[in-house]
């Protein structure tokens, strides 16, 4: 397996959320943690199901698989399965992402390597530079592209044919996508966060590959705190292990578990220091909202994507954030889950925004 153009990201607190890739922690969960085949991939049964279909006939055919798009929350397996369906083609996967394509010549390179079938995973590929998106749209389409050497009279262009491959791209805002790439794709699938049973198997597969005893009680207390996620399983599992060695006998008890979920501060919903900063935010300096993204980012000194693509996902599954045209809300649920008196309007009747086909929540969210 060859890899190429991946970042390696340094977050600058110990959260178990967190919007940077924590690549040492992951890249130690890949040897072992991380499944290899399909049959081995627990979860997102309706693009999983769709993908053998589409894997199998490829393979039957001789053919590149068609290219494909894979968007929804972050750690929910993206990587993962795009290194799966390499595994399941057998044929090379070249990782890289969107920001570390800083020229067209950067892409053309990569393209121009890639053997008979192959597969080239871009991560935030909605962070693609517009000059290599440009590329793409005939690498995709027509298997070539065009170069242009050279600068002013002496410019030449130069056709280059590729090697038929297959593009798998992820992203957690496929809104952002252009629509003549996201057009090119011929398989699109969006990821749903996990519910607590495919969570559980999910830690007890891991727990089992890294010789690690856990009770039937703390499995399905880390599957109910993991925000729907097995990236976060994944580190929860690991956090509570170090606690089992340093404070136990290294078994996994629900003593143990309660223990080291309470000194990293992860409530019985899941939810850790910044999720319930946002909500006691908006409940105790906006009566509970309506409040725009822009004013909570601000207020609690973290970026706006950062809020949108990492924690709201979450906070609105759970039921806790509702999200309007006029602004964020908090819900009846939030107050009562922070321990306070929700007023009868608690959760507003707003007018919500609606999903749109991409699966981002289209229209304005407040003015400032």
């Amino acid at each position: 397996m060859q890899e190429s153009g991946r970042i390696v990201s340094t977050p600058n607190t110990e959260r178990i959320v967190s919007a940077n890739r924590i690549d040492v922690d992951i890249e130690s969960a890949d040897v072992t943690l991380r499944p290899k085949r399909l049959s081995e991939y627990i979860g997102q049964r309706s693009v999983t199901d769709n993908l053998k279909i589409f894997i199998d006939a490829a393979v039957s055919r001789g053919d590149a698989l068609d290219h494909v798009l894979f968007y929804g929350p972050p750690g929910l397996g993206k990587t993962t399965l795009a290194g799966i369906i390499a595994s399941e083609l057998g044929v090379d996967l070249r990782i890289t992402s969107g920001p570390a394509i800083e020229r067209a010549g950067d892409l053309a390179a990569l393209l121009t390597n890639l053997n008979d079938n192959d597969v080239l995973f871009i991560d935030e590929i909605h962070r693609l530079h517009r000059s290599a998106e440009e590329i793409l749209y005939s690498a995709m389409e027509d298997y070539e592209i065009d170069m242009i050497v050279g600068k002013g009279p002496s410019a030449r262009s130069y056709r280059i044919d590729l090697k038929k491959f297959t593009l798998i791209g992820a992203t957690t805002r496929a809104g952002n996508l252009s629509a003549p790439l996201r057009d090119r794709f011929g398989i699109i699938s969006k990821f749903e966060l996990y519910n607590p049973s495919e969570l559980a198997e999910i830690i007890r597969r891991s727990a089992k590959l890294l010789g690690t005893e856990i009770d039937a009680d703390s499995l399905m207390e880390l599957a109910g705190r993991s925000r729907g996620t097995p990236r976060v399983a994944n580190r929860l599992l690991k956090r509570v292990r170090d606690f089992a060695q340093v404070k136990g006998d290294g078994h996994i008890s629900m003593a143990v578990t309660e223990d080291a979920l309470t000194s990293l501060a992860i409530d019985k919903m899941g939810l850790e220091g910044l999720d319930r900063d946002i909500l006691r935010l908006i409940i105790e300096k906006f009566g509970g909202g309506p409040v725009g993204i822009d004013t909570i980012a601000a207020a609690i000194g973290e970026e706006r994507v950062t809020i949108e693509d990492v924690y709201e996902p979450y906070l609105m599954q759970a039921g806790f954030l509702h999200r309007t045209k006029q602004g964020r809300v908090a819900s009846h649920d939030a107050w009562l889950h922070l321990g306070m008196t929700p007023p009868p309007d608690a959760g507003g009747q707003m007018t919500f925004i609606g999903e749109s086909g991409d699966g981002e929540l289209g229209g304005e969210d407040g003015a400032e």
